[in-house]
């Protein structure tokens, strides 16, 4: 049973905002992008905006085209220096330029009433597992859910779930915070999780050490 809200349900208006972490990359399989689009679109078709990295290639410029191109609205926060090697969305409907990936990750925290993350590379798992963090240190209180494309031997993110359980058996993550992972592979499921209630936040960090140790 799935206590998430209908997708029709979803609380709607100019304040509701989600970040997409993905890659600047379009992947080997055009899966990649079409999912991207596909998410874009109901984004858009909801009026949720979308806040992401504001570059205008692979996977993050298809999805804030998509949404664009549905009449939504795009926030694009990106640093300098990747507006100084021409890789910036001009396109959207905002785009905030920041001094550093610092100020990036941050802003689009700020932003933000969740978090999907699709696949991606090394910037993409930063900034997820900051969010993630976050939750943890319960310095903000987000849902965040991984948007997977490919089935089985294919999933992109199967393995991540993987690592993290196996970091809950080496003693090393505690499954509550674990839990704050959310998996799926439809796009209006990571919507519905993405705008839907946040997870409780985690004891405060002397608490967490006292009882796990070195938890991080």
């Amino acid at each position: 049973m799935s206590f998430l809200p209908e997708i029709d349900d979803v609380e709607q208006g100019p304040t509701t905002a989600v970040a997409v972490y993905c890659g600047s990359g379009s992947g080997s399989h055009p899966m990649f992008l079409s999912r991207a689009r596909e998410l874009g679109a109901l984004l858009a078709s909801l009026k949720i905006s979308l806040v992401y990295g504001g570059g205008d290639v692979g996977m993050m410029g298809a999805v804030a085209d998509a949404v664009m191109s549905g009449g939504g609205e795009g926030i694009g926060v990106i640093p300098q220096r990747l507006v100084d090697v021409e890789v910036a969305h001009h396109g959207v409907t905002r785009l905030e330029v920041t001094a550093n990936m610092h100020e990036r990750k941050a802003r689009m925290i700020e932003l933000a009433v969740g978090f999907i993350a699709m696949p991606g590379g090394f910037g993409t798992y930063e900034e997820v597992f900051e969010v993630l963090t976050w939750n943890q240190l319960g310095i903000i209180s987000a849902p965040v859910v991984f948007l997977d494309v490919g089935e089985g031997s294919e999933s992109f993110w199967q393995p991540m779930m993987e690592f993290l359980h196996g970091a809950v058996a080496a003693g090393l993550l505690k499954e509550r915070h674990r839990a704050f992972v959310h998996l799926t592979s439809s796009v209006d499921e990571a919507v519905r999780i993405a705008t839907g209630p946040a997870p409780t936040a985690a004891p405060k960090w002397s608490d967490v050490t006292k009882s796990a140790g070195n938890e991080t």
